[in-house]
């Protein structure tokens, strides 16, 4: 079963870093998907199966640290237990 994490971007550049590094880092069950948004809005949202876990908007910025991306394996590690 593939675990869905959606992320919505203004950048594209910085989606297909996160993108990479999950791929790279995470096991090969993932499918990853990203949205542009039609103009610059300064959004990068990761959706982990319907439950928000990274918000730029409410303050996490970018994934651009180890912390924050850590705290998404994470929050995939629990979705995925679940089931």
């Amino acid at each position: 079963m593939a675990l869905t994490v959606r992320v919505i971007y203004c950048y594209k550049c910085k989606y297909l870093k996160l993108k990479k590094k999950l791929e790279d880092d995470v096991p090969k069950c993932l499918d990853i998907c990203g949205e542009g948004t039609p103009q610059a809005t300064c959004f990068f949202e990761v959706m982990v199966p319907r439950k928000l876990v990274h918000s730029k908007k409410r303050g996490d910025g970018y994934v651009d640290k180890e912390s924050k991306f850590l705290k998404l394996v994470a929050a995939m590690k629990t979705s995925l237990a679940q089931g």
